[in-house]
């Protein structure tokens, strides 16, 4: 039987990685200029494209990787790695930035399209931290199918934060503000900057370079 606290770790890490109050004001730009109808089609369509591509990875990702002779203790290590960088970006502010400048680049490019495929579906929603939070998360060697359906259902849950945060973003804006939202997000990257470690530690023993 998967453990609670296992489940509790998995939906930290997600909803760390993929951060749906940080993606609240983003949507919030993204959107501007539609009405509310129109507003929660985009919501619900970049979602559910979200969750497709999570549940893809999760499901074949490691198969993927064993295709291209990638072991999971080299894939926990990288992911590990890629995920302290994460939380880095958004210790020192960086995440924000480069969210905003994908967001603002989209909207350049393409100002009268929908956004719910790019950027919110990927790379804001399910990006490469949260595919690789995904596959290391599912390929936890001990877990059985049922481990695999709880791990999906602590990511869908996660995803459904982020559909509250966007029917709701204007309110979660202007209730939090730049400095609450600043403040939220530091102790979040604290958070992941913890969890990226253990993965690095997880796989250097899976890999026989620590002691397990």
């Amino acid at each position: 039987m998967i453990e609670t606290g296992f489940l509790v770790t998995a939906f930290v890490a997600l909803f760390v990685v993929i951060d749906p109050i940080g993606l609240a004001p983003l949507f919030v730009a993204l959107t501007g200029g539609m009405g509310a109808a129109a507003r929660r089609a985009v919501a619900l369509r970049a979602v559910s494209i979200a969750a497709g591509l999570l549940i893809l990875f999760g499901l074949f990702g490691e198969h993927v990787l064993g295709f291209l002779g990638i072991t999971m203790p080299a894939f926990r290590i990288a992911g590990g790695l890629l995920l302290f960088l994460t939380a880095l970006d958004m210790l020192f502010e960086r995440r924000g930035k480069r969210r905003a400048d994908q967001a603002r680049e989209a909207d350049e490019a393409h100002p009268h399209e929908d956004p719910s495929v790019f950027p919110l579906a990927t790379p804001l929603i399910a990006g490469p931290g949260a595919i690789a939070t995904m596959i290391l998360l599912a390929g936890r060697p001990d877990l059985g199918w049922q481990g695999i359906v709880a791990i999906h259902l602590v990511m869908l849950s996660v995803l459904a934060a982020v559909l509250v945060m966007f029917l709701a973003a204007g309110l979660i804006e202007r209730a939090l503000g730049p400095v609450g939202i600043n403040v939220v997000t530091r102790l979040l990257g604290m958070l992941l900057a913890a969890l990226s470690v253990q993965f690095v530690l997880d796989g250097l023993r899976g890999a026989g370079l620590l002691p397990g």
